[in-house]
């Protein structure tokens, strides 16, 4: 079947205005973001940059493509890892079949993010939740740093941000819809349900580390999806 090309939501929405500055590109806005949570100068607020994605033509274009929201998506990640399914061991294909089926080609250059290492399955299964909130993606990262100090006592692990950029024409996936009453609408993701090739491009320390509230080491990698 034919399918269509989502328009390049970044160039809608950058260049952006945040703290006063202008940033022109998603990395940008990120760096800037990391350094003032971790400087300790500004609590991070994924609403804000959620206001700014919903008045924007081209991401309400994004969410209105598709009729999945966060509910099936949800559903659709449970039985993925599930390790076991006695009932039905055609489901999780099916149901991928299904949101393929209804699936568009993501815009080269678009950026995304996520928090947390990369799983080694998202190549195999190249299947992937990210966001295209900057906010959201460090929301989550401090999140998981909260979550490691509770479970070890030694705390030496690494966080990661990952910032994922459309670079082929053939990578599959749709902007999920949130239900906006819910804390969920901050969430702004992006699945990704199939690609050619993921390449890790760049890694960078984030500096001043011990200043922030996260005292994990902080990496900001870059990866190229095609």
């Amino acid at each position: 079947m034919s399918r269509s090309t989502l328009p390049l939501l970044d160039s809608s929405l950058y260049p952006q205005v945040w703290q006063q500055q202008i940033f022109t590109s998603p990395k940008a806005l990120l760096l800037s973001m990391l350094s003032a949570t971790l400087s300790r100068k500004v609590t991070i607020d994924a609403s804000a940059f959620t206001k700014q994605l919903l008045a924007d033509d081209v991401y309400q274009e994004w969410i209105n493509t598709t009729v999945f929201g966060r509910y099936l998506h949800r559903n659709f990640t449970a039985f993925y890892q599930q390790t076991e399914d006695s009932f039905n061991t055609d489901m999780p294909a099916l149901f991928r079949q299904e949101l393929v089926r209804h699936a568009q080609y993501l815009p080269l250059g678009q950026v995304l993010f996520f928090a947390g290492d990369m799983s080694k399955s998202v190549r195999q299964t190249k299947m992937l939740t990210t966001t295209v909130n900057p906010a959201t993606t460090i929301i989550n990262t401090q999140k998981m740093s909260q979550n490691l100090s509770k479970k070890l006592t030694v705390n030496n692990s690494k966080l990661i941000i990952n910032q994922i950029t459309i670079t082929g024409k053939q990578v599959l996936g749709f902007a999920i819809r949130h239900n906006k009453r819910t804390s969920e609408r901050l969430r702004n993701e992006v699945l990704i349900l199939d690609f050619q090739d993921l390449r890790l491009v760049n890694e960078q320390a984030i500096e001043d580390i011990k200043k922030s509230n996260i005292d994990d080491s902080i990496l900001l990698r870059s990866y190229e999806m095609r």
